[in-house]
């Protein structure tokens, strides 16, 4: 059987007949040997028919839909007009091999044409890459090298570009960097005092300065007190100076504990202002990492958001056919501190709720506002005055069209003529918002539906 290689290139497609296989050797070990020798190699393998690309701009669309798997109507043309003709009813006497598998499962459910990918046929694409410029006669090592460098930093920009992940990192990596922060300063806190002095210096002058410390004079005077009557060693002065340079270092990362919480106070806002006035930053921030982005948090049902940082817990329960647990990471949540024991775990799932509702806001429109956010913690305040007062709260659809009419008035006190704008993106993107929260409800993984089937079925809250 005849063998093909499809080789994407930044110039083109090429097709090449492996036509003298036999004297390279079917051995993955015999055709990485000859690869590297040039005359051996362009016995084997002749190129059979080139299409270059028409512009930059089609370069990189073809390089983004090679690394997509999909199969280009350029692509399917090049091939059948270099391929061998099949009869119809008959099979083809070669195959093409490829050096992506999914585009070669997708040519073959496409055309029909048998493709093959296998370490064999990458090691002779591999000599192909190696050797591409002796097989094209007009084409230069320089012309292909400044194909490859613009085609490079055409796909890595546009990679860039449109990853939803790009922004999410810098809080992922704030956040746990926040965390870590916070540990060791508590370490370090906990073998050493901001005000360290030998006991036989403390005098009478010295409980202004304590006081500033303890902030309570009385606890001063204590301290002070304590003192005289205290059984402990003194510090030499070569001590006392390692001890305060050491306290002097504590209070460096702390400082820079502060400004790195502003940062991400800022970073929260930008990214996903509605959950951010919902929930909090520092919660919001550790639901963005623990889902992995923005848009995975968005991805995720109300009920797996409600356990998300309880994983253990939930499988644990699973398998001892326990007691599910009832919140996660918004445990950590004011809201559910407020509420009382017996409606946390309502508390709980009705706040997973809004929060999905606010990822998928943050996610997906094209507006950055928090309109939507603090309209969803009124309503979690509202259903927190129902459980301890019983009045009634509002109703989500009365909620969210009082948000798109504040959205519609500060626009309108912005400017004459950006009003009708606004509402019309205002509607364009709830139409979205709705369209998506109704695909994520019909397209739930096996998994979460099985998860969301044994919740109702225990109703643990």
């Amino acid at each position: 059987m005849a063998l093909y290689l499809l080789f994407e290139s930044a110039s083109g497609y090429a097709l090449l007949h492996a036509h003298g296989v036999d004297e390279i050797g079917q051995g993955v070990d015999a055709a990485r040997a000859s690869v590297l020798e040039l005359q051996r190699f362009s016995k084997a393998v002749k190129l059979a028919g080139f299409s270059p690309f028409s512009s930059a701009v089609d370069a990189l669309n073809q390089c983004n839909a090679i690394s997509e798997g999909i199969m280009t109507d350029e692509l399917r043309s090049f091939l059948e007009l270099n391929l061998p003709k099949v009869k119809e009813g008959k099979k083809a006497k070669y195959s093409v091999g490829v050096m992506e598998p999914k585009v070669g499962s997708h040519i073959s459910e496409a055309t029909g044409i048998p493709c093959q990918c296998n370490e064999f046929v990458q090691e002779l694409l591999r000599g192909v890459r190696l050797h591409f410029d002796h097989f094209i006669d007009q084409l230069k090592p320089t012309d292909l090298e400044k194909a490859q460098l613009g085609l490079g930093h055409s796909y890595s920009r546009a990679k860039v570009k449109f990853n939803l992940n790009r922004v999410d990192n810098m809080v992922i990596q704030a956040i746990f960097l926040l965390d870590t922060l916070d540990k060791d300063i508590n370490s370090f806190s906990m073998r050493i005092a901001k005000f360290v002095v030998n006991k036989s210096d403390l005098e009478e002058k010295d409980i202004p300065a304590l006081a500033d410390l303890t902030g309570d004079e009385d606890k001063a005077k204590e301290i002070v007190e304590a003192a005289k009557a205290s059984m402990g060693q003194d510090l030499s002065p070569v001590d006392l100076i390692n001890v305060q340079q050491f306290a002097q270092r504590v209070m460096n990362p702390s400082e820079y504990r502060k400004n790195l919480y502003e940062y991400l106070v800022t970073k929260m806002n930008d990214i996903a202002p509605n959950l951010t006035s919902l929930i909090g930053e520092i919660v919001g921030a550790r639901l963005i990492s623990h889902a992995g982005s923005v848009s995975n948090l968005a991805k995720c049902p109300a009920s797996t958001l409600q356990i998300l940082g309880a994983e253990k817990a939930l499988f644990r329960a699973l398998k001892t056919r326990g007691n599910t647990p009832k919140y996660g990471l918004i445990f950590h949540s004011s809201f559910i501190g407020r509420a009382s024991t017996k409606n946390k775990g309502r508390m709980a799932r009705y706040l997973a709720n809004k929060c999905s509702i606010a990822s998928r806001i943050d996610c997906y429109s094209e507006l950055n506002t928090s309109v939507f956010g603090q309209k969803l913690r009124e309503q979690v305040e509202e259903r927190l005055d129902l459980y301890d007062k019983g009045i009634a709260p509002r109703k989500n659809l009365d909620v969210m069209k009082a948000a798109i009419d504040d959205m519609t008035n500060a626009a309108s006190e912005d400017g004459d003529g950006k009003d009708m704008t606004l509402c019309s993106l205002v509607s364009i993107t709830y139409a979205q918002i709705l369209f998506r929260v109704s695909i994520f409800f019909f397209n739930l993984h096996p998994a979460q539906n099985f998860f969301f089937r044994q919740r109702e079925k225990q109703r643990v809250c």
